[in-house]
């Protein structure tokens, strides 16, 4: 009865834990997809700018609108055009000799929408800066000079960010920790995890590999429909390749998982100044919201352990076939993405 008892514990926390995160995740899967205000300067004075903003998947366009500094002014029209994910504007300013330096840009509405804006500027000097903006935090004054300390920070909190937003790689780290047993090997398959993406995201980043990111967005999720199988081996009393080898499952996955981050860093951009720096802290950023999360799952399941409710011994196959459930949908989402239907 006593081991009944601890059993229903263990899997209601892990089953409470799964709803409470995950379940938001299903529709917005690693749905990174931020606004982007480019600003290059051009000698004579001339600004160009590029306004995009992402399409959601309710095709509503995100209601955020740039304010540039008053001394910039329009030349013509803007071109407009509309992709199957983003809203375009380029258009071109005039600076009449004032310098972009000091100015403020702002985004208007962005207190009211959840969703990231990427500033990259240019300057005629080859000064270059880029920051993230979000809600509660909706303006940006252009430096003097970027700062190591500056890019290291922005590409921390970029990094940071992309992987607490992302449901599926969090939802892959969820599922291998139910899988692994013992401090050691979680370490050395959290380890191997961490060399393979980082591996793949430098080498993407700097273009010296390339897939397709409907695809590998595809795989991503497939890794996640693999590992809810090796869940209910596991407790099956099956011991599946991952409780075998669970280092080089995370490492070949891993790999995967790094041109997925690869794939966000690319429309944030790197300052040319400063690409290993930026790189590095991104991918640091990376780690740093992994370990977060490990550390939070961790937390969250040794608390709700201790709750005095106990729950029918099948109730276990929730959480495998949750996961499986929501990775399977992720998967035939992306494939049809880039498969065309007859």
């Amino acid at each position: 009865m006593n081991s009944r008892y601890e059993k229903g514990s263990r899997y209601r926390a892990l089953i409470t834990f799964l709803l409470l995160s995950f379940l938001p995740g299903i529709l917005l899967a690693d749905d990174f997809s931020p606004a982007l205000l480019q600003i290059t300067e051009r000698q004579g004075g001339w600004v160009d700018v590029l306004w995009k903003k992402p399409i959601k998947r309710n095709r509503a366009v995100v209601q955020i609108t740039p304010q540039l500094p008053e001394f910039l002014a329009p030349v013509g029209s803007p071109v407009v055009r509309q992709t199957p994910v983003a809203w375009v504007e380029q258009s071109t300013y005039r600076s009449d000799g004032q310098s972009l330096n000091g100015a403020t840009l702002r985004i208007v509405g962005l207190d009211a929408v959840p969703n990231d804006v990427l500033i990259r500027i240019e300057l005629q000097d080859g000064s270059e800066f880029s920051t993230i903006l979000r809600s509660g935090n909706t303006s940006y004054v252009i430096p003097e000079r970027a700062g190591k300390l500056q890019v290291a920070g922005d590409y921390w909190l970029m990094g940071t960010i992309h992987i607490l937003e992302g449901a599926d790689h969090l939802l892959f780290v969820f599922a291998l920790l139910l899988i692994v047993t013992g401090l050691m090997s979680l370490f050395k398959a959290i380890t191997a995890f961490t060399v393979a993406h980082s591996i793949t995201l430098g080498l993407a980043t700097l273009g010296m590999i390339h897939l397709p990111p409907a695809p590998t967005e595809a795989i991503i999720a497939l890794s996640i429909v693999f590992l809810a199988g090796e869940i209910i081996h596991k407790r099956q009393g099956r011991m599946g390749i991952t409780e075998r080898w669970p280092w080089v499952i995370a490492f070949v996955f891993g790999l995967f998982h790094g041109l997925g981050f690869a794939g966000a860093l690319s429309e944030i951009g790197l300052p040319q100044h400063e690409v290993p720096l930026a790189l590095l802290m991104f991918n640091v950023g990376v780690e740093t919201g992994q370990l977060l999360f490990i550390a939070v799952v961790v937390s969250v399941i040794a608390l709700l352990k201790r709750l005095p409710v106990a729950l029918p011994q099948a109730s276990w196959r929730l959480v495998p076939y949750g996961i499986g459930s929501v990775a399977a949908y992720w998967t035939i989402d992306r494939v049809v993405s880039f498969v065309p239907l007859a």
